[in-house]
């Protein structure tokens, strides 16, 4: 069921592990301020290297999840992750909202969201390797994991705005700012 209607999008941006998601949704927000970039709630201590992002307990998370204060939450890579109610205030000003998701979150969106955008970041498997190798956050068999999983599908009657992240940081936010320009007004 639909949540109040909000003037704000939210903007689901996916991707295979080593794609650059993060670093394209910084750049992203940093060239446009009014884009709010939301921080996502994770089972992983705040000290872990990575994202940034609210480590909490797996029962912190859960008494969160039980009290509304996600919009979005999942599990993933055996970690929990949650997208904070708190973006509903941004949207409820109009403005747009960019959050990194699972993909198995993705059917949700349209319930969730009366307006929403899914980009789908991608890269191919030599320039995700390494990537993943370089960010060190993995064991070498994670990484292999990772990068098994690389090669998804969305589910049927997604229309995600694609981007091949495999030239410059500028080249893949001009892509989602052409993508998404359509429908900024």
């Amino acid at each position: 069921m639909s949540r109040t209607v909000p003037p704000g999008r939210f903007i689901a941006v996916v991707g295979p592990s080593g794609a650059g998601k993060d670093s394209v949704m910084e750049a992203y927000c940093a060239a446009h301020p009014d884009v709010v970039r939301a921080r996502r709630v994770i089972t992983r201590s705040a000290e872990a290297v990575g994202e940034e992002a609210d480590g909490v307990s797996p029962a912190e998370f859960d008494a969160l999840a039980a009290d509304g204060g996600f919009v979005l939450h999942w599990q993933a890579h055996g970690l929990s992750y949650g997208i904070p109610a708190s973006i509903d205030a941004a949207l409820a000003e109009g403005r747009d909202v960019m959050a990194n998701l699972s993909r198995s979150v993705l059917p949700l969106l349209q319930d969730q969201f009366a307006r929403s955008a899914i980009v789908l970041i991608t890269a191919p498997a030599e320039v995700l390797a390494m990537r993943l190798a370089a960010r060190g956050r993995e064991t070498p068999e994670e990484q292999a994991r990772r990068l098994k999983r690389a090669q998804f599908q969305l589910a049927e009657g997604l229309d995600p705005i694609v981007i091949q992240n495999e030239g410059t940081l500028a080249e893949a936010v001009a892509g989602i700012e052409a993508a998404l320009q359509p429908e900024r007004a």
